[in-house]
């Protein structure tokens, strides 16, 4: 996002404003007319790894979608093969294992894979979709190193297929209308931005807190998206990072990961972002002061309903669902046999990934860590 880049109006135009809502009389945040479903098939949707969000957002969001629809599983639990065939109707031939997974390969009722595995997997299943022919939809973080994730856009590129990333507030109202506020300027230049997003965390056992699989902590699950916010308002790529990390309040809890991290951004215009993530304590908020107002979300990065507000009222926005709408714009793309919008892709993923990593090394040298090269 080297100043507008990622998200200039004709991306934004061509990406957010071409995802098909639950109501055709929405706009985007530019006031465009949205589409309504593209005619012809539903593409068909695999979900690899059945755990809470696919679950609980993904498959009832699929329910509500437009362009395409819940055509297969890809789970290592006999039990809840059994639950979701017969939730959800879907065929024997079209729930794997992840010893068969490559046997997709040869199911022309799926087109498209999503891989919502623990981080550490992205790759892998990433570049085993591509290979097997499919588009490919990631769980963010993309990935846990920037080489996992270029040898992900290697894998798809090579097999002339696409890669999205599941960026679903890309897609989302109150988040679009943040976008145009501060891209731009209506309340003329930002100078500061908070952008924080964290929560309490339950079961010490779970992947999230295990490094090898989560590849840290709340900076790799949530704070993304604190990353994600500070960028897409100011419409610019960062040009240095400083960060701390927090206390220990729970040390037998918090051994593998970060409990909270700090940080703050500088960005080529003078504005500057400081942000918070943690799993330790709740916050969700994404603040902009500017030259002749302000404006905020909160909440900002959850499943919703977000709210906001400016200084001069409230922001109004229809309430819809992130997901639906989010697979929808991808599947659409992919109908139209168009290339997607490099603000969900691949490189977008990648660009995250590498702030995600320079946030720790600041946090673990105690230096500023120039962002420019």
């Amino acid at each position: 996002m080297t100043q507008l880049s990622t998200f200039s109006r004709r991306q934004f135009l061509a990406g957010v404003g071409a995802s098909a809502l639950t109501l055709p009389s929405l706009t985007d945040a530019f006031g465009n007319p949205l589409p309504t479903a593209q005619p012809g098939r539903k593409l068909g949707i695999a979900l690899v790894g059945l755990g809470s969000y696919s679950k609980n957002q993904l498959a009832p969001a699929l329910q509500q979608t437009k362009n395409c629809r819940l055509a297969g599983i890809v789970t290592g639990t006999p039990a809840k093969a059994e639950e979701w065939m017969k939730k959800y109707d879907i065929p024997k031939a079209n729930v794997y294992d992840y010893k068969t997974f490559d046997r997709i390969a040869d199911n022309k009722d799926i087109d498209v894979v999503y891989v919502v595995l623990p981080n550490s997997m992205h790759r892998e299943y990433v570049v085993r979709a591509a290979q097997a022919g499919k588009h490919v939809i990631c769980e963010k973080p993309m990935a846990i190193m920037p080489q996992e994730c270029q040898e992900m856009i290697d894998a798809c590129k090579k097999a002339n297929k696409q890669l999205a990333v599941g960026y679903r507030l890309h897609y989302e109202p109150f988040t679009q209308e943040a976008m145009r506020l501060g891209q731009q300027k209506v309340f003329g230049p930002i100078k500061f931005v908070e952008s924080s997003d964290g929560f309490r965390i339950g079961d010490p056992g779970q992947w999230r807190m295990k490094k090898a699989l989560a590849g840290g902590g709340p900076l790799m699950d949530v704070g993304i998206y604190a990353v994600q916010g500070a960028r897409y308002v100011t419409g610019e790529e960062p040009i240095s990072v400083t960060a701390q990390f927090g206390p220990k309040t729970e040390p037998q809890k918090f051994k593998d990961v970060e409990e909270t991290l700090f940080w703050q951004f500088q960005f080529p215009s003078g504005a500057v972002s400081n942000s918070t993530t943690s799993y330790t304590a709740g916050v969700e908020r994404l603040y902009a002061s500017c030259q002749d107002g302000w404006f905020e979300l909160s909440p900002a990065f959850g499943y919703g309903p977000l709210k906001g507000r400016t200084s001069k009222g409230p922001i109004e926005k229809p309430i819809v669902n992130h997901q639906a709408m989010h697979m929808d714009g991808v599947c659409e793309v992919l109908l139209q046999n168009k290339t997607l919008p490099d603000h969900i892709t691949g490189a977008e993923g990648m660009r995250d990934v590498k702030l995600l990593q320079a946030i720790y090394q600041a946090a673990e040298t105690g230096r500023k860590i120039d962002l420019k090269a």
